[in-house]
């Protein structure tokens, strides 16, 4: 499309019309997945120490 055709194509009422079904697209969103379960014997490195997860609590 042609700038000016642009113009004319989206009108205030198509702008209104996007931005008020915006809020809408969220309800369906899936949820976000759930965050993984640290598992306390997981092996992890803090500050080049190689350490279980239990023993960082």
């Amino acid at each position: 499309m042609a700038p000016a055709r642009f113009a004319q194509a989206v009108t205030r009422r198509s702008i209104v019309q996007v931005l008020l079904a915006v809020p809408a697209l969220a309800l369906f969103r899936q949820h976000a997945a759930p965050a993984p379960q640290e598992r306390p014997d997981e092996l992890v490195e803090v500050n080049g120490w190689i350490l279980k997860r239990s023993e960082l609590a």
